[in-house]
């Protein structure tokens, strides 16, 4: 990925965490999006996938609906977005409106792992339109 793609990619981050609600984007100080290329291979091998797995996002850390009083001194929550699996997902930036096709992947992306956050498994997002 370039330079320019990156930065094309990251003001569309900007962009759709603006689109967001107020409680949601407030939400976000207590788990920032954190932006890659790519997940690192620990993360790959914590989460049993092969290395090089394209993947859009993850969320690390500890859903709310898990926490208790012995979860304090734990990492804070961090939402992962990658760009070269959600530009894949989006169908590439070659094509025509990808810009837009981007921005979907990514918000879609976004509310997913934010989904994570509240204690939303897989099958609960997917039965909301975000799997």
């Amino acid at each position: 990925m370039t330079d320019a793609e990156r930065a094309r990619f990251d003001a569309l981050v900007e962009e759709a965490i603006g689109s967001l609600p107020p409680p949601l984007r407030e939400l976000l100080e207590e788990a920032p999006v954190i932006v890659d290329d790519r997940p690192s291979p620990e993360m790959l091998r914590s989460m049993g996938l092969p290395s090089g797995e394209p993947l859009c996002g993850l969320h690390t850390g500890v859903a709310l609906t898990e926490r208790s009083v012995e979860h304090s001194g734990v990492p804070t929550d961090v939402i992962h977005l990658f760009r070269e699996g959600i530009v894949r997902a989006a169908g590439g930036w070659r094509q025509p409106d990808a810009d837009d096709a981007v921005y979907d992947e990514i918000e879609i992306t976004l509310l997913h792992e934010i989904g994570h956050h509240f204690g939303l498994d897989e099958d609960d997002l997917e039965a909301l339109g975000y799997g």
